[in-house]
């Protein structure tokens, strides 16, 4: 699929909310995407991601930006997540990156006697 995964966050709060994955609970995540993502996910397009979110009475809420987001119901979570399933990630080489780029910040914002300390 063509819609950018990397841009679903988690927040704590229900309120103020920018991006599509939102945790309320801790076991249960909140998927909200915008009409163009869902219909994406769907394969129609977003004047009908939006006619098939008011026919399904998803929740739907504008956010910061402007932007009009719809909350999945179960069966379209459950395709949000297949889909990621789905999808070619290199998910060690990512995690490998991340560890890489967290050491060279972690090294950069020690103090310098503190780096020193470490490295002997």
């Amino acid at each position: 699929m063509g819609w950018d995964r990397g841009a679903a966050t988690v927040h704590s709060d229900t309120e103020g909310y920018d991006g599509p994955l939102q945790m309320v609970d801790e076991n249960m995540p909140q998927i909200w995407m915008t009409y163009d993502e869902l219909a994406t996910l769907s394969g129609c397009t977003p004047a009908e991601a939006r006619m098939r979110a008011m026919h399904l009475s998803l929740d739907r809420r504008k956010s910061r930006d402007g932007a009009t987001r719809v909350k999945l119901d179960l069966a379209l979570t459950a395709k949000f997540f297949a889909s990621i399933r789905e999808a070619d990630l290199d998910l060690d080489g990512v995690i490998a990156a991340l560890q890489s780029t967290h050491r060279q910040m972690a090294n950069l914002l020690a103090p310098t006697g503190f780096r020193e300390r470490g490295a002997t």
